[in-house]
């Protein structure tokens, strides 16, 4: 075993543990008294920065300037590691949700968490549940003037290839009436690789696109706009683009 995974195992992975348990327990006991969701958005944020910090990654930023606080948007991501979420929280100030597997909603503590918070889980396999929960997404950013954030590969890739991305951000985005912000995430995968137990020291790159008008945009524009976003992303990331399938004639 190496330094470095010996330091994770002793010192970091712990302490990481114990901040995710800290800020969890706070969080939770908060959104029995704050039903907006915004305090715990600021714990998360908190959490996240800690997360980092503790796990010795640093961080550059670049094109925050193109975000306005009191915009709403849906954030879009390339996903290659668990350290993704942490990242994005800790870098951009806006309010945001997020989408989380079904299956999380299902653990005790961190599923009765998620839904008090104000997350939404991400359905596959079910066309009728994805559009209602696309639909409750858009409601969200209308109702609560947030931002939501999504990785729509479906799931961390091990390649340098991006995935086919999902339509359901382009969805979300066209339906609440807000602009999609490409961001293009960069060494987390060395950071925390998949499969790995050991947070590993290093520098990650967060860059944001300019973000996208929906304004005039039609649902059954989503494909297009979908095949835009994934190439902004993945031009920002660095990686590989997906092959995308011919359009189907009309």
């Amino acid at each position: 075993m190496s330094l470095g995974h010996l330091r994770s195992l002793l010192i970091t992975d712990p302490l990481i543990v114990l901040l995710t348990i800290g800020f969890g327990a706070v969080s939770f006991v908060v959104t029995f008294f704050d039903a907006t969701g915004r305090l715990p958005s600021r714990i998360a944020r908190n959490w996240a920065r800690w997360l980092l910090r503790v796990g010795r990654v640093r961080l550059t930023v670049e094109g925050l300037e193109k975000i306005d606080p009191r915009q709403s948007y849906v954030f879009v991501a390339n996903h290659r590691s668990y350290m993704d979420t942490p990242v994005v929280l800790a870098s951009i100030p806006v309010e945001f949700r997020f989408f989380a597997k079904k299956g999380l909603f299902s653990i005790p503590f961190l599923g009765t968490h998620l839904k008090r918070a104000g997350h939404l889980a991400v359905v596959r396999g079910d066309a009728r549940a994805s559009v209602k929960s696309m639909t409750l997404g858009a409601q969200l950013i209308q109702e609560r003037k947030v931002s939501v954030l999504l990785f729509p590969e479906g799931g961390r890739s091990r390649t340098g290839e991006m995935r086919e991305f999902k339509e359901g951000a382009a969805y979300i985005a066209i339906k609440a009436g807000v602009p999609l912000v490409p961001l293009g995430i960069a060494g987390t995968r060395a950071v925390l690789p998949m499969g790995s137990k050991y947070v590993r020291a290093g520098h990650v790159i967060l860059r944001i696109g300019d973000p996208i008008p929906t304004a005039g945009v039609k649902l059954k524009d989503r494909e297009q706009l979908t095949q835009t976003l994934v190439r902004r992303v993945a031009g920002l990331a660095g990686e590989a683009e997906p092959q995308f399938e011919a359009p189907r004639p009309a």
